[in-house]
């Protein structure tokens, strides 16, 4: 992929001058005579770095810079002085320029302030990616596990990472932790000190979904009032992780088979090839043969997504391992909500391992969070637990209860509300549509005699299911 520099100088012949020798060393670069249509061109198109004279017609290097820096605190800037104006060149590092050259200087020192002002940005931007991805606690951490299937999911994922190149399909229900696998891959491959770029294929709309992949070019669209990349092109250099890649429409399905093969694209508007080096991993909850055999999803895109596969099972199939999680989760929150709870109660472990965890560790995440937050001592008791779990447990045998025999057992002291069994009963219908259609959406939806997707997405948000 080429970088962008936008050289701001009002001299005749420099800058084209200096533009012929950048684009010799695969620069892709843009000029401009003075501070406003600098201004301009970096609204229009998507700028890694800019040369910018000190000595300008009307605005000056010195506004051009201050204006600059009001919209983007990151942009590498060097200035382009003259030997009398140093100390001016000095004022604009101190105002956030990256480095400055005095003009007489030859290409190649030229050449070697480029490279290094934008090896530094990409520095920079490298460790804020690190710091943001060592806060986030829902990571590499946990792919815990005792299960032998867990310990096939650590192989897997080590030797997987190994391979730099090839594409890697991973399947499990919602909140199995697809995108924790995802990441733990990209941590321990070559690929580590590159971007990961997650997209959730489910949660942007069809017609927003090819400009957030390829991006785009300025007017493109009525919209489009500046060029915009992609996530393929923001990911070069590192992974692309396409979660829910079910979702994907058949037309877009087509578009990322050919950059798959090709390794290259066009940005919407756009007629100039952009090249990339992106591992692409795909997640999905869908059975994607299934969808094959329904024309719902390309043969050909499965085969080229599929070079390698990860099965996640369900945390109901893995009890040993929920009370492992708990304990991770309840650290983990200890530190971020500043509490001190050292155990859960007996009983209330009794209480998770009976449960069936249809959210997964995801919903047991949850779980344990709003225990948390309940919980005045240093124990979480069964009373923190939410009503779906302490009420469909028989604790005395630690047996699911279905929730219409719990309704049966309601005693006329009891006190619910019409609300509260509305809830229970859309609750437990889209849970055993989403389980039933093995949560495929279109599916689901069907069941419960929905005309949209959008329905069921919405009762899913609303009441808080997976």
């Amino acid at each position: 992929m080429s970088l962008t520099i936008l050289i701001i100088d009002d001299e005749p012949n420099l800058p084209h001058q200096f533009a012929r020798y950048l684009r010799k060393h695969s620069y892709e670069v843009y000029t401009a005579p003075d501070g406003e249509t600098g201004l301009a061109e970096l609204q229009k198109n998507s700028i890694d770095l800019v040369l910018l004279d000190v000595r300008l017609p009307h605005l000056g290097g010195l506004d051009v810079l201050a204006r600059i820096r009001e919209s983007d605190q990151e942009l590498p800037v060097i200035m382009l002085t003259a030997y009398g104006d140093v100390q001016t060149a000095v004022a604009a590092m101190k105002l956030g320029a990256s480095d400055y050259l005095i003009k007489g200087f030859d290409l190649d020192e030229l050449l070697l302030a480029v490279q290094r002002a934008l090896e530094m940005s990409a520095m920079y931007r490298e460790l804020r990616q690190l710091r943001h991805e060592r806060s986030d606690n829902y990571h590499f951490n946990y792919i815990v596990g005792h299960s032998e299937r867990m310990r096939e999911v650590f192989d897997l994922v080590a030797r997987v990472a190994r391979s730099d190149t090839a594409s890697v399909l991973i399947t499990g229900e919602s909140g199995t932790g697809k995108e924790v696998v995802a990441r733990a891959i990209h941590d321990q491959s070559p690929r580590a000190s590159g971007p990961f770029h997650p997209l959730n294929c489910a949660a942007i709309a069809n017609n927003l979904l090819e400009s957030e992949l390829f991006g785009y070019e300025q007017y493109a669209f009525t919209d489009a009032k500046k060029q915009k990349r992609g996530l393929l092109e923001l990911a070069d250099g590192g992974t692309l992780f396409l979660d829910e890649i079910g979702e994907m429409p058949l037309d877009m399905q087509a578009k990322l088979l050919r950059v798959l093969e090709s390794r290259s694209f066009y940005r919407l508007g756009g007629n100039r090839e952009v090249k990339i080096n992106v591992r692409v991993l795909a997640a999905t909850n869908r059975d994607l043969e299934a969808a094959m055999q329904e024309g719902r999803f390309r043969a050909d895109l499965f085969f080229r997504l599929a070079v390698l596969r990860i099965a996640l099972p369900p945390l109901r199939e893995r009890p040993g391992d929920i009370l492992l999680f708990a304990s991770r989760f309840v650290d983990d929150f200890n530190k971020s909500l500043g509490r001190n709870v050292r155990r859960i109660a007996p009983e209330t472990q009794r209480l998770l391992l009976a449960y069936h965890w249809p959210g997964n560790v995801r919903e047991l995440k949850n779980v344990i969070e709003r225990a948390m937050i309940l919980s005045a001592s240093d124990e979480l008791l069964p009373s923190h637990l939410p009503r779906e779990i302490v009420g469909t447990i028989d604790i005395e045998s630690g047996r699911q209860i279905d929730p219409w025999e719990q309704w049966l057992r309601l005693r006329p002291s009891d006190q619910i509300t019409l609300e509260e069994i509305n809830e229970r009963v859309v609750r437990y219908f889209v849970r055993w549509a989403l389980e039933t259609a093995n949560y495929n959406r279109v599916r689901a939806a069907e069941l419960l005699g929905l005309t949209k997707v959008d329905q069921l997405r919405y009762l899913m948000r609303k009441y808080h299911i997976d």
